[in-house]
């Protein structure tokens, strides 16, 4: 049988006839989450919230509360020697993209050297770390997907000044999802 004859014997080109006119001509449908509660936003180079979470000097630009908790984004800018110790998220996915200087990035036991332009995929429940090696200051453009990590940074910036209580940071790290190795 035929595409035309197949399409006449079941129907098929009745039904499509009378419904194609309404599917191309609707708006797609979208969550209400998309349009209620999500606005549109232009963060500027200047713009955001900055943190110290233990000598990683964080700017958070996009929060869950503003993306219905799908995404949070933020800008290091962190000294040479800086970083982050092996860990593991149980709940988000990270993104880095490096913007200057160079990060020492490991993921998954895999260590490479990342200098402007690369970027890095860190899955969840992949051990991964970095540290900013060289000389040169290092920015770095992270982002973490689903969103709720920026409540764990905020409390880890509000702990005292001076030498991190590393118990009470694993402890706030544990909440979350988080634990080094």
């Amino acid at each position: 049988m035929d595409r035309k004859k197949f399409i006449k014997a079941t129907g098929l080109g009745l039904g499509m006839s009378l419904l194609a006119p309404q599917i191309i001509n609707s708006k797609l449908p979208t969550s209400k989450i998309l349009e209620d509660d999500i606005d549109p936003k232009i963060i500027k180079n200047d713009e955001g919230k900055v943190l110290n979470v233990i000598g990683d000097i964080q700017t958070h630009k996009i929060l869950g509360s503003e993306t219905g908790n799908q995404i949070m984004e933020w800008v290091d800018d962190v000294e040479p020697g800086a970083g982050i110790p092996p860990h593991i998220h149980t709940k988000e996915d990270e993104i880095f993209r490096i913007i200057k200087g160079t990060v020492e990035i490991m993921v998954d036991g895999k260590t490479n050297i990342l200098s402007a332009g690369d970027v890095a995929f860190a899955p969840k429940n992949i051990p991964h770390s970095w540290k900013v090696v060289g000389t040169e200051k290092a920015k770095m453009i992270t982002s973490a997907f689903p969103a709720g990590i920026e409540l764990m940074f905020n409390e880890i910036a509000e702990l005292p000044a001076g030498p991190p209580d590393l118990q009470k940071v694993g402890e706030i790290c544990g909440r979350y999802g988080i634990s080094f190795v």
